[in-house]
């Protein structure tokens, strides 16, 4: 008996502990720290039997935006409440209704809506302010002026002295499962501008909660892996296998059903994707190329690769952790910027697509994988820089603010053993060799 009561406790002890791991490693991304989606109503009218509300979403995730087909925001009522109309966004079931017998029918009777945003051709006289954007998100380093959703909806069947209380339950799908919402509380009065920011307005009342994400919850395996070469090494280090999935034994299959992948596109998140069959089986890989090695400065490739059959990447984005990130940098066909560290030795930098041009990553064919590259020039800080050990190949890279699987150290490209030759060559050097041989023959 005491030996079983033994096992139980340290079975116990080991969930607890990989409870603990999950939280830390899967629910908080040290790259962005304060990422979070923060929703918040604002009650600006009060009305008989109710109140007139509006919501706002907001994406504070520096590199994680909300894709097609958009957020999904719901909650449980706490009295009785009804939705009567609703503007910028609707309710996607208007429940039982038959209360209101001789009244306009109300918006949604759910006792628990979900709401979902309109397209931007809706309808004028439905657009309020900052409404109707298909329920995508931008990430808040890309585009902060697209970052944020607001919608209004009237809000009665309270009675005539309506004691007002939050929502409570907010669920957030963004667009599928993985964020969770804290309780929607009481906080300060949002304080707005009007008539050009010379009059200042306040909401009676503002209730908030903060949704964060996690890979944990969502229960999605990798999306994409990262592989690597040099141009001093005739090596291709490939993603590592099985990092998204294994394939079928089958090696002529061309299209392979990879499972436990939430696609996007789709309401009914069925947990299957078709991708291109590889060893990696991973949707989108990532390809670092170091290109060249000059004096001042060194360049890469860097190419993205769609194997997914179905779906388009858009406004797809990159994020790089590498100490050479400290020193200039240009990137001729992706737009890029410089995040915070915190606290991080290796720097972190952002790649996203350029607008009509390559921001939209397409779905794969039958004979061929779709990509975008660009080629990266950096200033080389010389009291570090090196080609050895794998110090110019990147750390850390996310896709779309999912983690990439990256090659073990041990497979690396490395510098061959005669490594002289790839020092970078003066040109003063090769200008005096130049004139020297020019005299000796003329």
């Amino acid at each position: 008996m005491g030996l079983f009561l033994s096992l139980e406790r340290s079975l116990a002890l080991m969930l607890i502990s990989l409870i603990t791991a999950c939280t830390l490693s899967d629910c908080y991304d040290p790259l962005d720290p304060n990422g979070n989606i923060t929703v918040t109503f604002d009650i600006n009218q009060w009305i008989p039997e109710g109140y007139v509300a509006r919501v706002t979403i907001q994406n504070y995730y520096q590199y994680r935006h909300v894709d097609k087909p958009g957020w999904k925001l719901g909650w449980t009522w706490a009295k009785n409440e009804t939705i009567l109309s609703m503007a910028g966004a609707f309710a996607t079931k208007q429940g039982n209704c038959s209360s209101f017998k001789f009244q306009t029918p109300p918006h949604s009777c759910e006792k628990s809506p979900v709401i979902a945003d309109l397209m931007p051709d809706a309808l004028s006289e439905n657009k309020p302010d900052g409404c109707c954007h298909g329920g995508l998100l931008a990430a808040w380093a890309i585009n902060p002026s697209k970052s944020f959703s607001s919608f209004e909806m009237t809000i009665g069947n309270l009675g005539t002295n309506p004691n007002v209380q939050a929502p409570i339950n907010l669920t957030l799908m963004a667009p599928g499962p993985g964020y969770t919402c804290d309780l929607i509380e009481d906080t300060d009065p949002s304080v707005y501008s009007d008539i050009g920011g010379k009059r200042q307005l306040q909401a009676y009342r503002t209730w908030k909660s903060t949704c964060t994400y996690s890979s944990f919850i969502a229960n999605q395996a990798p999306v994409c892996c990262v592989s690597l070469s040099t141009f001093y090494n005739p090596k291709i280090t490939s993603c590592p296998t099985c990092s998204c999935g294994c394939r079928e034994a089958d090696k002529n299959t061309v299209s392979c059903i990879r499972e436990g992948y939430s696609e996007p596109e789709s309401d009914s998140f069925d947990n299957n994707d078709i991708v291109k069959c590889t060893d990696h089986m991973c949707p989108v890989r990532i390809h670092w190329h170091i290109m060249t090695n000059y004096v001042t400065h060194w360049k890469v490739k860097l190419t993205i690769s769609n194997y997914n059959y179905e779906r388009n990447y858009s406004n797809w984005n990159v994020l790089i952790q590498h100490p050479g990130f400290s020193q200039s940098t240009t990137a001729y066909s992706f737009n890029s910027t410089m995040l915070p560290s915190f606290g991080f030795s290796d720097e972190v930098a952002l790649f996203w697509g350029i607008e009509y041009y390559n921001d939209e990553l397409l779905y794969a064919e039958e004979d061929k994988v779709s990509a975008v590259s660009t080629q990266i020039l950096l200033r080389k800080d010389l009291d570090s820089f090196t080609l050895r050990n794998g110090w110019a190949l990147p750390r850390r890279i996310y896709f779309n603010g999912e983690d990439c699987q990256m090659p073990l150290p041990d497979t690396f490209p490395m510098l061959p053993n005669v490594s002289s030759s790839l020092k970078p060559t003066n040109p003063v050097f090769l200008l005096c060799i130049y004139l020297t041989f020019k005299r000796l023959f003329t």
